[in-house]
């Protein structure tokens, strides 16, 4: 009888360990996401804080945490004097256009790299890839005078068709297209699919993930790039929000001592 009971017993407080030791696991996990979310959520929320402010509170020393009453004042101040509006629509139309256009560019680029024999299209790809290792800085001045010569300086093509080229975007439609079946483009192409209908039919709805997580980190870029848009445009009407929120900062003679 006590050797019948034992197992059962063992059993159970076994699984009662496990038990404990996964709500541990994931106690910790959590802890672990709800810090990091804090640490990334922080500088954000500071930045708010910042704008509720006045210039006395933001020099102020210790710094205020809290929001302050200055907000609806500072808004629209900063929408009136730097004519945020415009602004944004600005930043909206720069980031759009660079994201679509790095995708497109990319996708229809990866596409002839994987599914068309050519010769030296490794070389192709290869000198795509190393484009990553020029920072725009180096290659600003040129694509300034490439600009100027075609007439679109202040324009919403000079702001945008630039910086649609992305190696990065080729790069990893390559590497996915790469792990499709070879079989998928046979059938296709045993159906009577041509290039273009089996990319638009087959590969555009394989690749929607890449394309989405590709499209949000191409808008961020394009609308925080800060060098380009302020070498190209002169006027305030063409300027982007970042532009126009650094013309808002004080000057070293405009804080108070």
């Amino acid at each position: 009888m006590a050797l019948t009971l034992a197992r059962p017993v063992t059993v159970g407080v076994t699984a009662t360990r496990r038990g404990r030791r996964r709500d541990w696991h994931a106690f910790t996990a959590h802890a672990i996401l709800l810090a990091s979310v804090v640490v990334l959520a922080f500088p954000l929320y500071y930045a708010f804080v910042i704008s509720t402010q006045t210039l006395s509170q933001v020099t102020a020393m210790p710094p205020k945490p809290w929001p302050s009453t200055a907000i609806v004042a500072n808004y629209a101040e900063a929408w009136q004097r730097a004519h945020m509006g415009r602004m944004l629509v600005n930043s909206a139309i720069v980031a759009l256009g660079v994201a679509v256009g790095k995708i497109a560019i990319s996708l229809l680029s990866a596409f002839a790299i994987v599914y068309f024999d050519f010769r030296g299209k490794n070389l192709v790809f290869w000198m795509i890839f190393v484009t990553l290792m020029l920072p725009v800085p180096v290659r600003i001045v040129s694509t300034y005078q490439v600009v100027s010569v075609l007439g679109w300086v202040n324009t919403y093509w000079g702001l945008t068709v630039p910086l649609m080229a992305s190696a990065t975007g080729t790069f990893l439609f390559r590497q996915f297209f790469r792990t499709i079946p070879d079989s998928l483009a046979e059938a296709a192409q045993l159906d009577g699919a041509g290039p273009m209908r089996f990319l638009w039919t087959i590969l555009l709805p394989l690749s929607k993930a890449n394309m989405a997580a590709l499209f949000v980190i191409l808008f961020v870029y394009g609308w925080n790039d800060y060098l380009w848009p302020l070498m190209i445009t002169n006027t305030p009407e063409m300027r982007t929000a970042v532009i126009g929120i650094e013309t808002l900062v004080p000057r070293t003679s405009q804080l108070p001592e």
